[in-house]
């Protein structure tokens, strides 16, 4: 199973979420927020504590369901009286997601900056003997 991979999440937030309590985390990275262009509410995605650059086959994460995203722009302007004017943008994303389960990556597509990062994930089966 194709999903979209969110890189660089710290391991407290992936323990947090994997109590299956829903939660919202907030992304700043560039290479998140491009994955999260193409995530709807309803989506599946893959976390892990790996960094972009690092991710590779075989690398731990948790698939969690999204249940909510917003994109956002803040704008910050900065004076220095009377000569100076500085102007910045800040791009962030809040994500409310619930854990579904613990996978690892079979393969890595898109680690480029202007592509969504996707991981191919392995698909955990559940047998009930009874």
């Amino acid at each position: 199973m194709k999903i979209n991979a969110i890189t660089g999440i710290s391991h407290a937030i992936i323990e947090e979420l994997k109590k299956s309590k829903p939660r919202t985390i907030e992304l700043q990275s560039a290479h998140n927020i491009i994955t999260l262009t193409d995530v709807l509410p309803g989506d599946h995605i893959f976390l892990t504590e790996i960094d972009l650059d690092d991710l590779s086959l075989g690398d731990q994460g948790i698939i969690v369901e999204v249940l909510g995203i917003t994109i956002n722009m803040k704008r910050m302007v900065e004076y220095i009286h009377p000569y100076y004017c500085e102007e910045r943008e800040r791009m962030s994303a809040r994500l409310k997601v619930k854990y579904v389960d613990q996978t690892f990556a079979k393969s890595v597509d898109g680690k480029d900056w202007v592509k969504p990062t996707r991981v191919d994930v392995i698909c955990s089966c559940m047998f009930n003997a009874g």
